[in-house]
């Protein structure tokens, strides 16, 4: 008998898949053969995914191949072999993780992205893991998912957004530390001790004392006369705001997009690419503290692809940047030849070696 590379359970029935593409079909209550057939595959079978009526066959030349039960659909080359793949119920097509890729794959639809790897950059032939480089297309998804929330996050009271702030910090100083503080070692080249200093110390005291400042500004009021009650009251930015972070603080990394949505804002995150791998461990301490989905949004994409999109949409409100001088001259002329799309004048914050603005 040929080598069984998968069997598939279903409802009605039992396939049994063979390594060169024989399919028998059981009966799923008593056991009896219902179908035999062969798939017209070249080389063999090295494993069948399965959702519903839809297949999607892994072969051993480096392809893989939607099947529809009858005939295959289409056919994709990978330059790897798969780690995972399962059915997308929205989009109707399969999710393939390769080695140096992700496949998108359906009938009407082949898209693939890159997959990049991330160094230890004191020790090069060290990888610490991959990324995905997203595209135009997820930061439309961020801007849409920071807006769809804004109203919501920005009524929410102040001291309810602090306390999911603060929790952060607990966590940072406390059972994420030893975390936080490896992922900068390993992502940005620190020692032990400037990690500890940056990573975990630095970020909590960021973390509280904006708690501390949001608390005097809002206490901040004018001055009333007998009779007389004037009052400040303090709006969230009408939009997204863009928080653009350096690859050599992960505490100032974390501070950009935090201190902006402390303040009621949703923010659109990106990252420097070689500090990508402590930003996720931020990321999944604001999750783990409470903060809502959609408030502050990760992307991983190049950076004239993200300023494309993001200065160029009319619900631009902010940018909060910490980098190179160069860059953000560039930004902010960039800013300015935009202003007549957008609806409100945006707020520009930017550190820029040495010099504060």
């Amino acid at each position: 008998a040929e080598e069984t590379v998968n069997v598939i359970m279903n409802d009605d029935f039992v396939e049994i898949w063979s390594r060169g593409g024989g399919v028998n079909r059981y009966d799923h209550e008593n056991g009896n053969l219902i179908e035999q057939k062969i798939i017209e595959i070249d080389g063999f079978l090295l494993n069948v995914y399965n959702h519903s009526k839809n297949y999607l066959l892994q072969l051993n030349d480096g392809y893989i191949a939607l099947f529809d039960g009858e005939n295959i659909l289409l056919k994709a080359k990978l330059s790897g072999p798969i780690s995972d793949a399962y059915w997308s119920e929205n989009r109707q097509g399969w999710y393939i993780s390769g080695w140096r890729e992700i496949i998108f794959l359906s009938k009407n639809e082949y898209q693939r992205k890159e997959l990049v790897e991330l160094p230890v950059y004191y020790d090069h032939k060290r990888k610490i893991g991959q990324f995905h480089y997203g595209t135009k297309k997820h930061v439309e998804d961020a801007i849409n998912s920071s807006l769809a929330v804004h109203d919501e996050w920005s009524s929410l009271p102040w001291n309810e957004r602090a306390a999911i702030f603060l929790k952060a910090a607990d966590m940072v100083s406390g059972v994420y530390r030893a975390k936080i503080n490896a992922a900068t070692m390993l992502a940005q080249s620190k020692t032990v001790h400037q990690a500890e200093i940056d990573a975990a110390c630095e970020f909590a005291d960021f973390l509280r004392f904006n708690a501390n400042f949001m608390q005097e500004i809002y206490e901040n009021q004018p001055v009333s006369q007998e009779g007389l009650w004037n009052r400040m009251e303090y709006r969230a930015l009408e939009g997204f705001v863009v928080a653009i972070t350096p690859f050599n603080f992960t505490a100032i990394a974390g501070n950009l997009p935090a201190s902006a949505a402390l303040m009621g804002n949703v923010v659109v995150w990106k990252p420097a690419d070689s500090q990508i791998y402590s930003s996720w461990v931020i990321m999944e301490i604001f999750r783990k503290a409470g903060l809502p989905d959609g408030v502050i949004n990760l992307v991983y994409t190049d950076g004239p692809s993200f300023g494309e999109v993001v200065f160029k949409h009319p619900s631009f409100a902010g940018l909060h940047f910490t980098g190179s001088t160069f860059v953000f001259k560039h930004l902010w002329k960039e800013i300015g030849n935009n202003i007549n799309l957008y609806k409100a004048y945006p707020r520009i914050v930017g550190e820029t070696g040495g010099k504060d603005f």
